[in-house]
């Protein structure tokens, strides 16, 4: 009788703990006030995506892409995509109008603030990168690579909502509001 008290007991605490990791993991991820952001894409989307030449193309490929993350690899694929942003997309955009440049550049700061968020996780061990994220990044580079960089910026700032509605679903609870 004893032994088997002990034995739930046991299992009780690796539950526990279990939950504890996951529930860590959601917690470290992202502290950002979202809408800010999306409210900043809004005043700009039309302005954006009037540039895009190619309608037919995606850069995300919201359906496939984005949709099948595993939710272990949420943090991985928010980490990756996030420095995509920073390191490619934000700085191969030319843009000439003050106001569109302003609103890109408070995206950018707000995309390197969730940045360092998600390296201290990293540093802790907590974002784990699962060979199945790192193909899902791939393919979303392989999608920016086909196109010349200045179409393929202007594309990928054009689905900026899709990535910040994808970012608040799966770091839900862990947004600023």
């Amino acid at each position: 009788m004893q032994a088997q008290g002990v034995s739930l007991c046991l299992l009780g605490v690796m539950l526990f703990l279990c939950s504890a990791h996951a529930r860590g993991l959601r917690r470290c991820l992202i502290s950002m006030d979202m809408r800010r952001m999306e409210e900043s894409f809004r005043g700009i989307k039309n302005a954006i995506q009037a540039k895009d030449t190619f309608q037919n193309v995606t850069i995300l490929s919201t359906s496939e892409t984005l949709h099948s993350i595993k939710p272990l690899d949420v943090c991985c694929v928010t980490k990756n995509l996030l420095a995509f942003y920073v390191d490619r997309v934000f700085k191969d955009h030319q843009e000439l109008s003050p106001q569109i440049l302003r609103k890109i550049s408070s995206i950018a700061n707000s995309f390197l603030h969730m940045q360092k968020s998600l390296q201290q996780c990293q540093e802790r061990r907590l974002c784990h990168c699962r060979q199945e994220a790192t193909n899902a990044t791939r393919i979303i580079h392989d999608n920016y690579h086909q196109l010349e960089v200045r179409s393929a910026a202007i594309k990928s700032l054009g689905e900026l909502d899709v990535l910040l509605a994808w970012i608040d679903k799966n770091h839900q609870g862990t947004s600023a509001a």
